[in-house]
């Protein structure tokens, strides 16, 4: 059941989840499942993908890397489109649909290249320094499978959270919003869990059984997704699209230009400015004035319908249009912080040649994957989040007055601050890596073992995981919450863009790094041989860069203001009023 409501868009009553037809709790098992089975086949590829590529298709460390960090940078980057093609053509189901599929192709592509011979580089002994590189059609067919899986995650990653809102999202609800975080917080604890699997059981699985049995269990596992998605077709609130979301913020720009030689009106100015009928927005606020000439009417026997719609659309602008760009305009600051931290969780494939270097033995019969580690990081922001959820948010409401305990910048912000010891303590227990490795000899022979336990790399995750559960599900609600929900999509999204943007930096990061470091002929710091580099200098640079972001932040952060929740959008605002339509 949905309604129209003043705006373009169909929105949910509070009787879509009340009265037991459609969305509700009912459909989050095939929502959070779509979702957690994708990260957990996604995430199993990746976790482990830099010892393929290094073992299988002879790349170097630092080139390892940018590859993996371009993968991410593209996976990150399409949800923009997905987020534009959803909310503005086919509504979030079919574009959640589509992107399982393509991402289903994705890894059955993948799958090939491990298990026809002919697609990799013959094999050899990495040591012999002698070994082949794919040529071009090889690398196409990789980056092929690459490219299918970064689509399909376009697909799924804007579109799964906004659509699991859609289902239990009550604005009457008098504690609609501490239902949300609780939504927000669980849904990413499930997502956590799924990718605890993943680093361990699939990981487990490739070490074991070899790369054809370990990318063929994810591809298995995303067809699954892509099953129990379709199955709840019929129980799903599905969101009527928005026909001109994106094209209709370029026309506030556009217009705003076309009309720079015209006066604003004076201050509050009613029958100036051009509003839907029976809007709550008759005129624009003070801030970005100069946008508010895109919604001036200049002539209104010629600018406007007998009924006091527009005559031309891409001639005049409404108030609620100039509304949602300023609104996207004005969090670009407070998104630009996030691109530093996407840096720092990004670090996911030299953590995994260091664990490969150190004694991983859990007793004298088992050995934990290289690869394995990060869960700590996971494990530790599952835990965190049950607790803060359960424990400190009531705790800390009584103090505060906020029935979130702490403020979005204030979750954001304290994010950041762990991603800098993380980041220091990485530098920290590398340095004493290389040293162990020095005084044993090993300075030119990087595939022996150090002796020194690899768990002296899980401070540096369990920090890491606590900067992404206070910065991550910090960001997705802090862009939920200051947009419409017809831009909940687009919302979400940014945040898929700043680790897009994250993965990029990164990637130009590890190339200064190891253009910079290896002049003169000296040993590059991101060197293949982790003993002979300095990758304890190449995470100081990322710690320094981090505390140079947080100050950034503080200043952002000042500058943005009130961060609460006062949504007071036209499609909020026509939810207790508007006509009731049945699907």
């Amino acid at each position: 059941m949905e309604r129209k409501g003043s705006s373009s868009d169909l929105v949910k009553t509070s009787e879509d989840v009340s009265n037991g037809k459609k969305g509700g709790l009912k459909t989050m098992p095939f929502i959070i499942a779509n979702e957690a089975l994708e990260r957990l086949a996604s995430v199993g590829l990746s976790a482990n993908m830099i010892m393929y590529l290094k073992n299988e298709y002879h790349l170097t460390n630092a080139r390892g890397q940018i590859t993996l960090l371009w993968w991410g940078a593209i996976s990150n980057f399409t949800p923009i489109f997905g987020a534009f093609l959803s909310d503005s053509y086919l509504g979030r189901y079919y574009v959640i649909a589509l992107g399982t599929f393509i991402s289903f192709l994705g890894m059955v592509v993948l799958w090939l290249t491990a298990i026809i011979k002919e697609a990799r580089p013959h094999r050899c002994k990495l040591d012999s320094g002698n070994c082949q590189k794919p040529d071009i059609g090889q690398l196409a067919l990789l980056l092929s499978s690459f490219a299918l899986m970064a689509i399909g995650a376009g697909g799924i990653r804007p579109c799964s959270l906004a659509f699991g809102a859609d289902q239990v999202d009550n604005p009457e609800n008098p504690n609609n919003g501490r239902i949300l975080q609780s939504f927000f917080n669980w849904y990413y604890a499930s997502v956590c869990i799924s990718v605890l699997i993943a680093v361990t059981v699939i990981v487990y699985i490739q070490t074991q059984f070899g790369w054809v049995v370990g990318f063929g269990v994810p591809a298995g596992l995303m067809l699954l997704a892509t099953i129990f998605f379709l199955l709840g077709f019929g129980l799903f609130i599905k969101m009527k699209a928005k026909k001109s979301l994106i094209p209709g913020l370029a026309q506030v720009v556009a217009m705003a230009w076309k009309n720079k030689h015209l006066s604003l009106p004076p201050v509050d100015s009613n029958g100036w400015y051009h509003h839907e009928k029976d809007s709550t927005f008759t005129f624009p606020t003070h801030k970005l004035r100069f946008l508010n000439k895109a919604c001036i009417i200049r002539n209104p026997e010629k600018d406007l319908n007998p009924n006091g719609t527009a005559s031309d659309q891409w001639n005049l602008c409404t108030v609620q249009q100039v509304e949602e760009l300023k609104a996207l305009i004005k969090v670009i600051p407070m998104w630009s912080t996030g691109i530093m931290i996407a840096v720092t969780l990004s670090q996911h494939a030299f953590p995994v040649l260091q664990a490969n270097t150190m004694d991983r033995h859990l007793n004298s019969h088992f050995e934990i994957p290289a690869a394995s580690y990060g869960l700590f990081a996971i494990i530790t922001l599952t835990i965190w989040i049950a607790i803060y959820d359960r424990i400190l948010v009531p705790w800390m409401s009584k103090f505060t007055k906020k029935p979130r305990g702490l403020t979005f910048k204030q979750r954001i912000g304290i994010g950041l601050l762990f991603s800098c010891a993380a980041q220091a303590v990485a530098a920290l227990v590398e340095r004493e890596r290389r040293a162990r490795a020095h005084s044993e000899g090993l300075e030119k022979n990087p595939f022996s073992q150090v002796n020194m336990s690899a768990f002296w790399l899980v401070p540096q995750h369990c920090l890491t995981g606590l900067a992404e559960a206070f910065n991550a599900i910090g960001q997705i609600e802090f862009y939920y919450s200051q947009f419409p929900k017809s831009m909940a999509s687009i919302g979400v999204a940014l945040f898929s863009l700043g680790l897009g943007f994250g993965n990029l930096v990164g990637s130009l990061i590890v190339e200064i790094v190891d253009h910079v470091s290896s002049k003169g002929g000296k040993v590059s710091w991101v060197s293949n041989n982790l003993n002979l580099g300095h990758y304890d200098y190449y995470y100081w640079v990322l710690c320094l860069l981090s505390v140079g972001n947080l100050f950034y932040f503080i200043v952002c952060a000042w500058a943005y203001g009130s961060d609460e929740d006062t949504r007071i959008w036209e499609e909020d605002q026509a939810e207790k009023k508007g006509e009731i339509v049945m699907l």
